[in-house]
């Protein structure tokens, strides 16, 4: 198949971070296990050069900044070979003004291309004077090009007109990951028939891909095409049909709902969104389908 729709890769340079935030969709925290090395980077970008139409390649986690030096060095070479380059940070790293700018200097002069910084209550609560507010305010001072991502907490909305009044959950993150475990309690949810199609992710012609330390290629967080250290990423995408792979294709023509159906998957009644369903579903497959369903810490297992 054709795969000239596939523009980004993210690359999740490791699973560990020094949070563990309610809504991380891949379980990071300072447990989590699983970090590229220099020389999986390598092989991953020479990859990309195959495929052809990667444009920009994104350096994410867990926290990319737990690992700085090969962070750095995966940017370098990248942008040898024409890509421009981001990161996602929490900026914990942000102690001080001062101190940012040591730790953001050297990424100005490799001249990325997007520094994107989680600022939010599931990252710093309340806190005024976040280390993403100082990050934030040192990159602008260098000039660099940056902003922040600001995930509000689920609530509930009783007042939307759209629903006629039937309560709805407003904002909040997708939920998957361990914002299933620590978001959906107490929240209202839909009879799980409605839940007919995936709305967040493009199955048959994804633009992004990320790619974890296991060599694992996610289409959604836990969804994956298969194994690049298996078999090489441009083939894995020549090959890729999302019709026939055993999880994208019910997705594709029904939904969690199909999904489950085709599966024969005990579930409750009611669920919170699509995503909700869908990651219970896909949770309870990971034993049929573990070249497909993986790593199991994203969903919260050893």
């Amino acid at each position: 198949m054709s795969i000239s729709f596939l523009t980004g890769i993210h690359f999740l340079l490791t699973y560990a971070c020094n949070m563990e935030c309610d809504h991380c969709f891949v379980y990071s925290s300072p447990y989590a296990k699983g970090t590229f090395t220099i020389n999986k980077i390598k092989e991953t970008l020479d990859e990309l050069i195959k495929i052809g139409t990667i444009e920009w390649v994104y350096f994410e986690g867990g926290e990319p900044f737990l690992f700085y030096p090969v962070m750095l060095e995966g940017i370098k070479l990248a942008q040898k070979m024409g890509f421009k380059t981001g990161i996602v940070t929490n900026a914990y790293w942000a102690t001080s003004e001062e101190d940012a700018e040591l730790w953001l200097s050297p990424l100005r002069e490799l001249e990325i291309s997007d520094l994107s910084i989680s600022d939010d209550t599931f990252h710093y609560g309340e806190e005024k004077d976040t280390p993403a507010k100082i990050a934030l305010a040192a990159a602008e001072k260098l000039g660099m090009p940056v902003g922040s991502i600001y995930i509000e907490k689920p609530e509930i909305d009783t007042e939307s007109t759209e629903h006629k009044g039937e309560p709805v959950i407003g904002g909040g993150p997708l939920l998957k990951g361990r914002a299933v475990e620590k978001l959906t309690e107490g929240f209202p949810g839909k009879k799980y028939d409605e839940f007919i199609e995936c709305t967040e992710e493009d199955l048959r012609n994804p633009k992004r891909v990320h790619i974890d330390p296991y060599g694992y290629v996610h289409l959604c967080q836990g969804l994956v095409i298969g194994n690049m250290f298996e078999i090489p990423l441009s083939e894995l995408f020549k090959n890729y049909d999302a019709e026939s792979h055993p999880i994208c294709g019910p997705l594709l023509k029904g939904g969690p709902v199909l999904l489950a159906k085709k599966y024969d998957v005990k579930h409750d009644e009611n669920f919170v969104s699509a995503c909700h369903f869908c990651y219970i579903v896909r949770r309870s497959l990971l034993d049929k389908f573990p070249e497909y369903l993986a790593p199991r810490q994203i969903y919260g297992l050893d």
